[in-house]
């Protein structure tokens, strides 16, 4: 069984992030047998569900799939882990993203692909569409997640994740920021989450 591993950029990012980088990097020199997927995400909600489902479905057949999802990214993996029952770590998740992105409705520019784009009220409907309900304690789901949070996060509130998966295994680490400084040292506890040896 090929196991592939998907990594779920956020919102104005890419696969040439940072912790994608780390991420492709660390599985190319430990897990070389495992694939690493991690595609440049559309800039519509609804589009960029899709592209995730047909990537996974393509490659579904004799194929284990796990989930790395940042920030928006986070939100997404959540949707898909819920829609296929697979682990999904999820770093400085995004929760109500239909209302973090409001203040961003207009035009865009992606800072890695330069794409100029418009965010819409329409993409508020979207994301709104793809929330799931927070895990509970006597329910499966909630083995499926390791939730990485840093409480410097100038983005989002760090809280709302803790809130969300509190039964789920947390990692909260004190400072850092957004972008979740020093990922690279977790991966070693990603991939034993994954259990992938």
């Amino acid at each position: 069984m090929q196991k592939n591993i998907l990594y779920i950029h956020g919102f104005n990012s890419s696969p040439l992030s940072l912790k994608a980088e780390q991420t492709r990097h660390y599985l190319a020199k430990n897990y070389p047998e495992v694939g690493f997927f991690c595609p440049q995400l559309a800039s519509t909600p609804a589009k960029a569900i899709t592209q995730l489902e047909q990537l996974i479905e393509q490659h579904n057949y004799h194929s284990q799939w796990y989930l790395i999802g940042s920030s928006l990214g986070g939100y997404f993996a959540s949707y898909l882990a819920e829609k296929y029952h697979y682990l999904a770590v999820l770093v400085n998740p995004a929760i109500t993203p239909d209302e973090l992105l409001h203040d961003y409705i207009g035009e865009q520019v992606n800072p890695y692909t330069q794409e100029v784009y418009q965010v819409t009220a329409e993409h508020m409907l979207q994301l709104k569409a793809l929330k799931q309900s927070a895990p509970t304690i006597s329910g499966q789901q909630k083995n499926n997640y390791l939730v990485m949070v840093q409480t410097g996060d100038e983005v989002l509130n760090y809280q709302q994740a803790v809130e969300k998966y509190q039964h789920c295994r947390l990692i909260v680490q004190r400072g850092g920021d957004h972008s979740f400084i020093n990922f690279d040292k977790c991966l070693a506890t990603i991939t034993d989450f994954f259990q992938l040896d």
